[in-house]
């Protein structure tokens, strides 16, 4: 895989952080910003993304997960699936009173469609 560059992310209003993470190996691919240790939310992130997907899987919703959304008093986090490698996520942390969700929901998908994994 070409390496991936997530500063594009960065002029996202409220932004703090983000990463492309392996869901399977719970393995942080690229990280941007400070203040959150990717590390950590990479790994722990991989297990709230398996859990959502047997959840899923067992109820037999017979759909995708779009996106996580965990609403903090003071931050968002986001995490998005992507559609061209379902194995790969994006997670991205916002100040919640700075950030627009919407906005960032659709900047996120916007981001994912200029990555090329091919």
């Amino acid at each position: 895989m070409a390496k991936v560059s997530l500063e594009p992310l960065r002029s996202m209003d409220g932004y703090v952080a983000s990463a492309l993470v392996d869901a399977d190996s719970g393995m942080m691919l690229a990280g941007d910003g400070a203040g959150v240790n990717l590390e950590v939310a990479a790994a722990g992130n991989s297990e709230v993304v398996r859990a959502k997907r047997k959840v899923a899987n067992n109820l037999k919703l017979n759909d995708t997960i779009e996106d996580i959304l965990i609403s903090l008093t003071k931050q968002y986090h986001i995490i998005r699936p992507l559609e061209s490698a379902q194995q790969l996520f994006l997670y991205v942390v916002l100040d919640r009173g700075k950030a627009n969700l919407a906005m960032a929901r659709h900047e996120i998908r916007t981001f994912e469609k200029s990555l090329d994994f091919g």
